[in-house]
Parts: C-alpha cells; structure tokens; sequence
C-alpha cells in the first residue's frame, strides 16, 4: 500500500465520514455520541486546524484521516489536540502512526509547542502502543473518564508530547 496524506478536500466527505462514523458507531473511542451527516461532516472537518486525509496512492481510496484544533484558548493556546481514524479493513498497515507523525509536523508548521489527547481510553491497546513508541508521556489515570457504548464507564489516560 502507497500511503499518502493531504489536507481535506470538499470532494472527500463521503469516505471522511463513512471512516469517522465507524469509530463514532462502535462507541469505544471518540467522546462523539452522534455519526456525522454529509452536512455537518463537512462543516466539522473544514473547521479544523488542519484535517489530513490518508489516501492509497495507487487506488486513491481513503484508508484514514485525522483533525488537528487547539485543545484550549489564550494562554494554553499553545497546545493542540487530535483525534485518528482508521479505516477498519486496513488496520494494522502502520497507517494510524502515519497519521500521528504528519499530525505533529503539521501542528508544528501551525505554530503548536504541544500535542495533547486528553481521552485515550484505556481499552484502546493499538492507539497505547503507537503512543509509547512515539514517546508520548502519559499524565495519569482518570478513573471512568469515558461512557462507553454498553453504558459502562472505562478509565482514559492524557498523553501529551513536545513537539
């Protein structure tokens, strides 16, 4: 697989969202509750920061995208915040850590000193792992920080890296 990323474009929403909403619908990682419409995905996906597009270079198929936003304002506007997706038939491709390094060099290029996931669910192995090997430093537990789909509670953990 020829894995390229790019900034979002208008034309990717079908894909965008059909990717997003996965992630959204299985309800074990995004705070999301609700699957974004052609509509509102599109308007979430434009006002961000920066939205990246993962794409096949040969086939030319989305496989994966991610947003990129401030995580707060003012003085803390330094520090941005993430989210990753990943199409589900082509996990396991190093896709997602494609993603979290053009992420950072992106954030970097907007001015960011700081990269900062405040819920990474404690479920969520594959996304702990890639954090780890990236050097991303984790902050903590909070307890039963995320609801999860079947209406139980599972602890998150903040991760942060200097970018």
């Amino acid at each position: 697989m020829n894995i390229k990323i790019r900034a979002y474009d208008k034309n990717d929403i079908l894909e965008s969202i059909a990717i997003w909403n996965e992630i959204v619908q299985d309800g074990i990682a995004f705070p999301q509750m609700d699957s974004l419409t052609e509509s509102s995905g599109d308007e979430f996906f434009s006002q961000q920061s920066f939205t990246g597009i993962a794409y096949d270079g040969d086939s030319r198929e989305i496989i994966g995208l991610y947003i990129l936003h401030p995580n707060n304002v003012g003085r803390c506007g330094h520090i941005c915040n993430a989210s990753y997706a990943v199409k589900k038939s082509v996990r396991g491709h190093s896709i997602g850590e494609k993603l979290v390094i053009h992420c950072m060099n992106q954030a970097k290029e907007l001015g960011f000193k700081i990269l900062q996931f405040n819920a990474v669910v404690k479920t969520n192995e594959s996304a702990l792992r890639l954090y780890e090997k990236l050097k991303f430093v984790q902050l903590g537990i909070i307890p039963q920080g995320f609801l999860m789909k079947d209406g139980t509670y599972e602890d998150i953990i903040p991760h942060y890296r200097v970018l």
